[in-house]
C-alpha cells in the first residue's frame, strides 16, 4: 500500500500500540527502552515519526529526543512526547527543548492521528531542517527563539513600515493612556506575558495593563464561572462506579488493563485514562472571560478602543508577530490546539489583527468556539505555500478600521 507512514514507538502502553497496528496505513517497530529504540535507529531504518512516552525504563523521553536531536540523519524525523496525565510543567519544558508535538495518553483516534503526523513530516523538511543544527549537548538544547519563521519578503516590509510609522504618529495617545494607567492604579503600565506563535515559538507578548494589578491569580475561578466558550460539561470528574466496557467483555475474573487506585472501587488503567480524556475534552481551548471584574475603567476604554493592543507593534518590528496574522496563544490555550486540524493554525504568524477578529465584530461578538478554530485554519491556509496574497491582508486591515467602531472588543 502507498503512503505507508513509519512509526516507531518506545513504550510500554498496549493499547495505544495495538491501535496503530490496527491501522493499515502505518507501519509500526515498538520498544520498551531508550536503548533498544536508539539500536534500531541506528541502523540505518529511518522512520517518519517518531512517539515516545516520557517515563522510559533506563532514561526517559526527553533523554530520548536530546539522542535523536544529535543523530544529522534523523533530523527531518518528527518527535512526539506522550504523557499520562497533563502537567504544566512538563509541557513547557517539551515546548523549550523544540519536541514536534506532546500528547495525554490515550491517544485521539488513530485517523485522527495521520493528518497531524504527515502535517510535522512536511513541517520538518520545509522549515526546520534548514533552520535548525544538530544539537551537541543538553546545554546546547535549541529553544522556541532559535527557529525564525520565513515570511514572505513583502509582508516582512510592509510590517515594518507600518509598525513604525504606527508608533510614531500615536505617540503622544500613548503617552496620554500611560498616564492615565497610572493614576488609576499602582503597576506597571504595561503587561508582558508569555504567548505562543506561529510553528509554537514563544515570545514575550506586550500590552497596556488594562487590569488591576495581580488579576492573574483570579483567572481559574472566573474561567469556570464566565467564560463565554465554555460549554456544559459531560463529565466532570472520573466515575469509579461504572464498570469499564472493555473489561466487561471479557470472562470473568479477567481485565484489559491493569488496576488504578483512587476511588472508592479500583478500575482498569484504560478506563481511568479513558475518562481522563473526556473529561479534558469538555474543556474550552479559548478563554474569554464575560463582563470581566478584573478590568478597571480606563483598561475599559482602552480595550474598547484596541489602545491596548498598540505595544504589539514593537512585536511586530521585532519578528515576533504580523499585522495581521492569527492571534498568538497563552500557554494553556495553545495546548488545546495542537492536535487535529486545528494545528494548522500555527503555520500562520501570529498577528495584531486576522480573519477571525474581523469576522467576530462582524457578528456582533457572537461567535462558538469552533468557528473560531476554523477561521484561524481558513487564515493559515491562505499564508502557506503559493495562496499567500498581500492584497487579502491588506483588506483585512481595511476591514479591521471599520470593526473598531463597533462595541465588541477582542
Amino acid at each position: 500500500m502507498e503512503n505507508i507512514l513509519e512509526i516507531v514507538y518506545i513504550g510500554s502502553s498496549s493499547e495505544t500500540i495495538n491501535d496503530f497496528k490496527a491501522n493499515e496505513q502505518i507501519s509500526i517497530s515498538e520498544f520498551r527502552n531508550r536503548f533498544a529504540a536508539e539500536k534500531h535507529l541506528k541502523s540505518g531504518k529511518i522512520p517518519d515519526a517518531i512517539f515516545c512516552e516520557k517515563i522510559l525504563p533506563g532514561g526517559d523521553g526527553f533523554e530520548m529526543h536530546e539522542w535523536v536531536r544529535q543523530q544529522a540523519e534523523l533530523n527531518n524525523v518528527s518527535f512526539i512526547i506522550l504523557v499520562f496525565e497533563f502537567r504544566e510543567e512538563l509541557y513547557k519544558e517539551s515546548l523549550n527543548r523544540k519536541i514536534d508535538d506532546f500528547y495525554v495518553l490515550p491517544l485521539p483516534a488513530v485517523p485522527q492521528l495521520l493528518g497531524r503526523i504527515q502535517f510535522l513530516k512536511e513541517y520538518r523538511k520545509t522549515f526546520r531542517n534548514a533552520e535548525i543544527k544538530t544539537l551537541q549537548g543538553a546545554a546546547q538544547t535549541a529553544t522556541t527563539q532559535d527557529v525564525p519563521f520565513i515570511m514572505p519578503k513583502s509582508k516582512r516590509i510592509f510590517d515594518i513600515v507600518l509598525a513604525s510609522g504606527a508608533l510614531l504618529a500615536l505617540s503622544p495617545i500613548l503617552l496620554i493612556v500611560i498616564a492615565a494607567i497610572r493614576l488609576e492604579s499602582k503597576g506597571k503600565v504595561y503587561y508582558i506575558s508569555k504567548r505562543v506563535g506561529a510553528g509554537g515559538r514563544r515570545f514575550d507578548f506586550y500590552k497596556l495593563r488594562s487590569m488591576r494589578t495581580g488579576s492573574d491569580a483570579d483567572l481559574a475561578k472566573l474561567a469556570k464561572d464566565k467564560n463565554q466558550y465554555a460549554t456544559a460539561a459531560k463529565q466532570t470528574e472520573i466515575d469509579y462506579e461504572t464498570p469499564c466496557p472493555k473489561c466487561s467483555e471479557l470472562p470473568e475474573g479477567e481485565y484489559c488493563s491493569d488496576f488504578v487506585k483512587g476511588g472508592k472501587h479500583p478500575i482498569c488503567e484504560y478506563w481511568f485514562l479513558y475518562q481522563k480524556a473526556e473529561i479534558a475534552k469538555s474543556k474550552a481551548a479559548f478563554i474569554k472571560i464575560v463582563n470581566d471584574p478584573r478590568i478597571t475603567k480606563v483598561g475599559r476604554f482602552i480595550r474598547n478602543t484596541s489602545i491596548d493592543e498598540l505595544p504589539q507593534l514593537i512585536n511586530v518590528i521585532k519578528g515576533d508577530m504580523s499585522i495581521v496574522g492569527n492571534r498568538p496563544l497563552p500557554d494553556y490555550e495553545a495546548n488545546e490546539l495542537t492536535k487535529g486540524d486545528s494545528a494548522y493554525r500555527f503555520d500562520a504568524p501570529a498577528g495584531i489583527t486576522g480573519l477571525w477578529q474581523v469576522e467576530l465584530r462582524g457578528k456582533g461578538g457572537d461567535m462558538s468556539e469552533e468557528e473560531r478554530k476554523k477561521l484561524d485554519v481558513d487564515y493559515s491556509k491562505h499564508f502557506t505555500g503559493d495562496n499567500y496574497s498581500f492584497w487579502y491582508d491588506f483588506g483585512l486591515i481595511l476591514r479591521t478600521f471599520k470593526a473598531l467602531f463597533q462595541k465588541d472588543t477582542v
